[in-house]
């Protein structure tokens, strides 16, 4: 443990929450921290004189006096406000270099608030977010979106110091004071030998071979659970320069997103590696399957074909206009890439849900997909077929032997690419970035 005191900002709205607010103050300097509290109420009310940054301030940040915030009945404007001046306080206590974690408390405005603040941080600087709300349905995947914020589910309300409360405060509190006061290892990637991958359970095995093998020839393999949120992440990752390629073994997200399924990827996935110039290898686990929310299932989804993964997961088989579209789709941001591209593409099966015996299992209505992308796609972009199932051995062969030929150098234009990005951290909506300066 190191013996130097650092300190935590504390974000809250003293006008509903300022007696739990004092009381974390008060603990996490009693236990070494330098807290710091911040007002950042929406009502113009006037100001609590025991936080250390007054409403004011963070009104003024925001451009916006407290008259305005009381005269206007627009919530939603007066918490954007105090949310950009919160923003521009906190880049610069980190610029100071006066606070090392960020730990937030309040109730659904609060969450949303809170958040907002958490996710301008880069990743790897401590956050931690304390919340009635935290189990709200779908709320905490709207608001953290990629940001790597520790949230914690205070099940009752932050609303009276009784003993329950106590307990949850002193334990975030806690927490936080050890992460601040610990030794943790910097958040940072070699960016000339670091490989980004994409995984998802039903090709676990191959992603597993993939990575043991590339690291034993000194490539460090960043993993990231193609579920949506986490392809978004390392979309914005490879965009902030932090790796030498990519092996994209499960960009289902990109027709989840056309779609609108729960593996939503956003408008961007399958390009930032094209932009930034840097080699990609592309495969197909999941992409010829799709998930919408059961509660959202048409006739036509009703009568697909399906495999249950678990309890909670179902995949449906892509019909074959559905195929087609995606392969198109597929090759128009592929054919954007600036860099050395190759698709790599099992013939018996895209996954461990396509096999023999599998309801979902139609190798020959898969091809309706690589037909389209040879039509569509860059001639210069060489499609791989390999006579095997994603998870059988040679395949995972055949992406590390194709993998250590183009990750061996990296293009010219890449690397200027990368020297002209200057390390930044992102506005009020990135969630992945390095450290300020």
């Amino acid at each position: 443990m190191t013996s130097a005191r650092k300190g935590i900002l504390i974000l809250a709205t003293m006008d509903t929450k300022g007696p739990e607010a004092l009381y974390l103050r008060h603990k996490i300097r009693e236990w070494g921290g330098k807290a710091l509290l911040m007002d950042f109420s929406t009502k113009g009310k006037r100001q609590n004189r025991e936080a250390d940054i007054p409403v004011s301030e963070v009104a003024k940040a925001g451009r916006v006096t407290l008259r305005q915030l009381a005269s206007s009945q627009d919530r939603d404007l007066n918490m954007a406000r105090m949310v950009s001046g919160a923003i521009k306080i906190t880049h610069r206590l980190v610029r100071e270099g006066k606070i090392h974690g960020i730990l937030g408390i309040g109730g659904y405005s609060g969450f949303l608030m809170a958040s907002e603040v958490m996710r301008s941080l880069p990743f790897g600087f401590p956050k931690i977010l304390v919340s009635s709300a935290a189990a709200f349905p779908g709320l905490p995947t709207r608001l953290i979106q990629t940001s790597d914020i520790v949230l914690f589910n205070s099940v009752i309300e932050i609303a009276g110091l009784t003993g329950l409360l106590k307990n949850v405060l002193d334990r975030a509190g806690l927490a936080m004071v050890g992460i601040v006061q610990g030794t943790v290892t910097e958040p940072s990637t070699d960016r000339m030998k670091a490989i980004a991958m994409t995984m998802l359970s039903p090709c676990e095995g191959c992603a597993g071979t993939v990575r043991a093998a590339l690291e034993k020839r000194d490539y460090p393999v960043v993993g990231f659970h193609a579920t949506g949120i986490g392809d978004r992440a390392m979309e914005a990752m490879i965009s902030e320069g932090l790796f030498r390629g990519v092996i994209d073994l499960a960009p289902g997200g990109v027709g989840e997103h056309l779609y609108g399924f729960m593996r939503d990827a956003g408008p961007t996935r399958l390009e930032a590696a094209g932009r930034m110039g840097i080699p990609q290898i592309i495969s197909t686990c999941g992409v010829n399957h799709i998930t919408p929310r059961k509660s959202k299932y048409t006739a036509d989804h009703d009568l697909r074909r399906r495999h249950d993964i678990d309890r909670l997961r179902t995949w449906l088989r892509m019909s074959p206009r559905e195929l087609k579209e995606v392969a198109t789709l597929f090759s128009e941001k592929l054919n954007l890439s600036r860099g050395p591209v190759k698709v790599v593409i099992p013939l018996r099966g895209w996954s461990s849900v396509d096999s023999p015996g599998n309801p979902t299992y139609d190798p020959e209505e898969d091809r309706l997909f690589t037909t389209e992308l040879r039509k569509t796609l860059r001639k210069d972009i060489e499609i791989i077929e390999v006579n095997a199932n994603m998870e059988d051995p040679v395949f995972a062969k055949t992406l590390i032997k194709l993998a250590l030929e183009m990750f061996k150098e990296v293009p010219s234009h890449a690397q200027a690419h990368r020297h002209s990005q200057q390390p930044r951290h992102q506005g009020r909506r990135g969630q992945v970035s390095e450290r300020p300066h």
